[in-house]
């Protein structure tokens, strides 16, 4: 990928870094990234990670949490004054008391969560109870779908919008704005009203790529779907244009007007986003909803994988020396995790780790990362259903029990919200690759949503954690290192 920062914005980096480094030699912290395109569960998996550890969960796979060596778990103020709170106990009220999903990711949000033990070395014993704090900051994959941008020109960025819009897949609903598009007159001067219609012609183009129906992914800018406070803005009215003939833009033109916006949305949008929190990471997970694209097709899945290789480049991955540690960050450990494995028969667990594995392996070549350990899980950070069999003819067949959404259907049958059924999901294949050959109109799986489940109650009559699947393994991996 080009380079993405100058030389001001790494000597900032290095300031804060460097602030930030300080304060850990008193109070040691690891800063936790957690994103995810949409509805892949990001708010729904720190809630369920702070969950369980702050109230002893089931978590046989975190060797700290397994030995006992945890002995205070408990959130703090968090160190950002200027970042919202993840608001933690309104979305385990949604959980657990109404049994409702949590809204989805809007905009940065920021929670810490601080962990006392005893060390695993009996050394480091004698030296006193250790404490981490965990500063697990949450935002939208959409955004971070813009950090390739920084290293695009204007012509780049749409010469590529305009490929991605003319893939089959997409061509439909990006027909509209092309129409709108070629139509236009880049020679002719800026008007506010064409700026206008174009962008929302353009915006309205990416949310459609983005409903369920196809369920693409690499959907930049990430702002048009996700504005916040910017909506309206002239930093979010431009739109990607077709190729010149040849002729350079004047000043004072539409492309001309294009162009100064999209260089104004890398300014004062994306390089503070960067800067401020991407640049400031040590561990990242990604949360990815491939049974979505799964259920939409090959060509969602190739967009996935795309998606994949644009957020892995990304990141700052590697080990950095005692010195360059001082004045820059480096992510040594990025976890894929396939979210909803709830959704299947645990038969097919291990085959969904083996897609998006494979999903990974290929975007990490394309994406150039080293230096980094990075894993792939399939998980639940909520486990939703329980399993069971079924009967169908002369066959057994292994079935997931649930409460489908109010609204959901399956043959023909739409569901209350408050009945419980017992769902063949089908399978998976054995091979990886038979998913990226299927035909598009054969899908491997449907699957409906269910309510979030109801907790059970211990002998002493306490509400148990949320039940999960495999979330002890992404802990783990992320964190275990350091409570050692």
């Amino acid at each position: 990928m080009a380079r993405t920062t100058s030389f001001t914005d790494e000597a900032l980096i290095a300031l804060d870094t460097l602030a930030g480094r300080t304060s850990e030699l008193f109070a040691p912290a690891l800063r936790i990234g957690v994103t995810g395109l949409s509805r892949a569960g990001k708010t729904v998996f720190i809630s369920s990670l702070v969950h369980n550890i702050v109230h002893s969960g089931r978590l046989p796979v975190f060797e700290a949490a397994r030995s006992g060596r945890i002995a205070k778990s408990f959130l703090e103020e968090q160190p950002d004054d200027a970042v919202p709170r993840f608001q933690y106990e309104d979305h385990i009220d949604s959980l657990v008391k109404t049994r409702v999903w949590p809204d989805s990711t809007r905009a940065i949000s920021e929670l810490r969560l601080t962990i006392e033990y005893e060390s695993a070395s009996a050394w480091n014993r004698l030296l006193g109870r250790g404490k981490l704090s965990l500063d697990i900051v949450d935002y939208p994959g959409e955004w971070l779908l813009d950090l390739p941008l920084l290293g695009k020109s204007y012509a780049e960025f749409s010469r590529e919008a305009w490929e991605l819009a003319e893939l089959p897949v997409r061509q439909d609903l990006s027909a509209e704005w092309r129409e709108r598009a070629k139509t236009a007159s880049p020679a002719g001067p800026a008007n506010e009203m064409d700026a206008r219609s174009l962008a929302e012609s353009f915006a309205a183009y990416l949310r459609a790529c983005k409903a369920d129906r196809r369920a693409l992914s690499t959907l930049p800018p990430g702002r048009f779907l996700m504005p916040g406070d910017l909506d309206g803005s002239p930093a979010l009215t431009f739109s990607p244009l077709p190729p010149p003939n040849g002729a350079t833009p004047k000043s004072g033109s539409l492309h001309a007007m294009m162009e100064r916006r999209y260089e104004a949305y890398k300014t004062h949008v994306v390089k503070p986003f960067f800067r401020e929190h991407i640049a400031r990471l040590d561990r990242q997970i990604v949360l990815v909803d491939a049974l979505q694209a799964l259920n939409a097709g090959p060509a969602a899945l190739a967009d996935l994988e795309r998606a994949l290789t644009e957020i892995l480049a990304c990141f700052r991955p590697g080990r950095g020396s005692l010195l360059g540690d001082l004045f820059a960050r480096r992510i040594d450990r990025i976890l894929v995790a396939a979210t909803k494995a709830d959704h299947l028969h645990h038969t097919s667990h291990d085959r969904l780790q083996a897609i998006v594995r494979r999903l990974t392996q290929r975007a990490i070549e394309r994406a150039g990362v080293e230096g980094a350990d990075v894993d792939v899980v399939a998980m639940a950070a909520v486990r939703a259903t329980r399993e069971g069999t079924a009967r169908q003819g002369i066959d057994t067949l292994p079935v997931i029990i649930g409460t489908p959404l109010e609204g959901e259907t399956i043959d023909g049958k739409t569901f209350d919200g408050h009945s419980e059924t017992a769902i063949f999901p089908g399978d998976l294949p054995r091979n990886p690759d038979a998913v990226f050959e299927a035909r598009a109109d054969d899908p491997m799986i449907r699957f409906v949503r269910f309510k979030p489940p109801k907790l059970e109650r211990g002998p002493d009559g306490l509400t148990l954690s949320l039940p999960h699947i495999r979330l002890d393994r992404a802990i783990q991996f992320l964190v275990g290192d350091r409570l050692a």
